[in-house]
């Protein structure tokens, strides 16, 4: 990959219209490029702010043609886009960062394990489930509880369940639509932590501060960044950080989240190749924030800062807590971000508000 830095007025392409490529297209507005994005749904949050979008499914050939053509580098907002676009747009000639092989090692959690355990970023003990009696065999070795999930496109707490006796097998089994699956041994965890860190395409690494995370029914509710760490762990989670990004080649940002299981000792809990959500504290937190890093990254830029400047609670907003808007945007020490999402599903992501705090 070349490591010449595109200019200001260059064009990028985002995969995905949501709310992840709507910050990114915000952001790479700031650094003077244009956006366009591919993303089935007309009229996308992200398609809002940027200079274009095409409308039309994510392996569609002639509208990956076009993106390509029209775009200096792509990118992607979601590991769910197909890798085999992303393998098409790379073999059409365009600059694509992350690259495909990052992705494909993200849509599968066999394949990430195996990755993140060969490159020294330890994960939790885990079984391969193509059937119930693979699953009674994984049990029997990992013991109970232990945690089945789909390999492929869970999210959020989706296609995944909590097996707690060899019993519930079939049922566990048939919940999961008895798709190929991985049985993940439980983590006598102490909490959840996370590492967002960037990589340059001249191989430039930085780290962001480790964030502690907190979920409620499967989903993130609060991010508390920078966590409170002694810096043998924020140097461990640093190293795993470095040896995911240098061992797929990758460029842009990467989430990692980690078990903390006490004295430093961390498990990899699985990787994100994109910017993340438990990373929206470094909008208000940093100088330079992660959608900015990984419009730096892959465009060719000088990697920002990522030191600290202030403390940041950061709160999802899911569904209708969106109807707070008003009281939030009256919190003196509270910076709100809107998705610009029409719809407040139940457990949707509608915004996110980042609380902040001096480091004291």
């Amino acid at each position: 990959m070349s490591s010449k830095p595109l200019p200001p007025g260059s064009t990028l392409g985002i995969l995905g219209g949501g709310q992840l490529g709507r910050m990114l297209s915000q952001a790479a507005s700031r650094l003077g490029f244009n956006v366009v994005i591919l993303d089935p749904e007309e009229n996308s949050p992200a398609g809002r702010v940027s200079q274009g979008q095409i409308v039309a499914a994510y392996d569609d050939p002639t509208a990956l043609r076009v993106l390509g053509q029209t775009s200096q580098a792509v990118t992607f907002e979601f590991e769910n886009v197909p890798a085999a676009s992303v393998a098409q747009l790379a073999q059409g000639g365009a600059l694509v960062a992350p690259g495909p092989r990052a992705l494909a090692v993200a849509q599968d959690r066999v394949e990430e394990k195996t990755f993140l355990n060969s490159v020294g970023a330890t994960t939790v003990d885990f079984a391969v489930v193509d059937s119930v009696e693979d699953l009674i065999a994984g049990l029997e070795r990992l013991g109970t509880p232990a945690l089945l999930k789909t390999r492929r496109e869970g999210y959020d707490g989706k296609g995944q369940i909590w097996v707690t006796s060899a019993a519930m097998a079939a049922d566990a089994w048939h919940s999961v639509g008895e798709r190929p699956s991985v049985l993940e041994a439980k983590a006598a965890f102490v909490r959840e932590l996370s590492v967002i860190a960037a990589r340059g395409r001249d191989g430039q690494i930085a780290v962001y501060p480790l964030g502690e995370n907190i979920h409620s029914g499967g989903v993130l509710k609060t991010t508390l960044a920078p966590a409170v760490v002694d810096a043998a762990t924020q140097g461990r989670a640093e190293a795993i950080a470095r040896a995911v990004l240098e061992g797929l080649d990758y460029v842009g940002v990467l989430g990692v989240e980690l078990f903390d299981l006490g004295n430093g000792d961390l498990r990899v809990n699985e990787i994100a190749p994109r910017v993340h959500n438990t990373g929206h504290w470094t909008q208000d937190g940093c100088v330079c924030d992660q959608f900015e890093q990984h419009i730096r990254a892959i465009a060719g830029w000088p990697l920002g800062p990522t030191k600290a400047h202030a403390q940041v609670e950061m709160t999802n907003l899911l569904g209708d807590e969106v109807e707070q808007w008003r009281a939030l945007a009256g919190e003196p020490d509270a910076r709100l971000h809107l998705y610009g999402k029409a719809e407040a599903r139940p457990g949707r992501k509608m915004a996110h508000v980042n609380r902040v705090k001096g480091l004291g």
